[in-house]
């Protein structure tokens, strides 16, 4: 490219000139009934044998081609990769991908564990919190004593109990009442059962059960 980019340009641009006036020759002879030089005649190659590369019928020759911006339009794109199959893809697919193994360090599953008893602990928290609010605001009455009997009460049941026909036995069953306090202690356990069920993992819970059976509650 002694000649320069300029002037390589224009000679370029002279050729394409000569060639335009030359189709349309051929174009004017098939017109008065000769033959189709366009079609018959032959392919304009370079020195290496091959076809002048073209675009949009502008043709480059020699140095021509190897000027900036000329010799991308004539690259080819690389082809894409070969998609993998499903087959393929399912080779390197096992346990470890959906996380089966992530417990085998020994490292996930206390740190799990430590973050159960957190949130339980929160939640509680939580939970005493919002009873306390709604007691103070008046909202949640305290839970009334429903095996309190009241003296009128009593009277007319005892009253109730001595009627009837003379010489019939009257039978009284006595039945274990639990007291308010036993009541109490009873609807936390549920409570603190509920969230562990929710928030725990079964390892929690069964040692818990453990230590039940062992303080005999």
């Amino acid at each position: 490219a002694g000649l320069g980019e300029f002037r390589i340009r224009d000679l370029n641009d002279e050729i394409n000139k000569l060639l335009r006036e030359k189709g349309h020759w051929e174009y004017r002879i098939k017109e008065l009934g000769g033959p189709d030089y366009a079609r018959i005649g032959p392919k304009m190659l370079d020195h290496e044998g091959k076809e002048v590369p073209g675009n949009r019928g502008y043709k480059y020759f020699g140095a021509a081609k190897d000027l900036p911006g000329v010799r991308e339009l004539f690259e080819k794109e690389p082809l894409p990769p070969p998609r993998k199959t499903r087959a393929e893809l399912m080779k390197d697919i096992d346990a470890e991908y959906y996380g089966y193994r992530d417990e085998d360090d020994g490292i996930l599953e206390p740190l799990e564990q430590e973050h159960e008893k957190k949130v339980i602990a929160e939640a509680v928290e939580k939970w005493k919190m919002e009873r306390e609010a709604r007691l103070a605001r008046g909202e949640e009455e305290e839970e009334e004593n429903i095996y309190a009997v009241n003296d009128d009460e009593s009277d007319e049941e005892g009253g109730k109990e001595r009627e009837g026909e003379e010489g019939q036995q009257k039978f009284i069953a006595h039945v274990p009442v639990p007291t308010q306090q036993e009541i109490e202690e009873a609807l936390v356990r549920r409570k603190k059962m509920e969230l562990l069920q929710k928030y725990a993992s079964e390892t929690l819970l069964a040692q818990s059960e453990e230590a039940k059976t062992l303080l005999g509650l």
